[in-house]
């Protein structure tokens, strides 16, 4: 039963990655502008560009971390 519950959390196909990290980005443009409510100025703009900016990092690690797998997956079917 955890195993199929556990398989609710991995992230199988692209789709799947361009959702979660559509969603990092929703979220963090939120943050972004409470960032410049409260932080008028440079350091609000400041902030704001490293919310969007992890978004990039994390979404870029997804993608690379999917090609991985499949490329493991594919490699482990093929017999040597």
């Amino acid at each position: 039963m955890f195993r199929k519950l556990g398989r609710l959390f991995v992230i199988k196909t692209r789709w799947e990655a361009y959702l979660i990290i559509y969603a990092l980005a929703l979220g963090a443009t939120s943050r972004g502008v409470a960032y410049l409510d409260q932080y008028p100025g440079w350091g609000g703009k400041l902030l704001f560009l490293a919310c969007t900016g992890a978004v990039f990092l994390a979404g870029a690690k997804i993608l690379d971390c999917l090609r991985y797998e499949q490329a493991e997956r594919e490699a482990a079917k093929t017999p040597s």
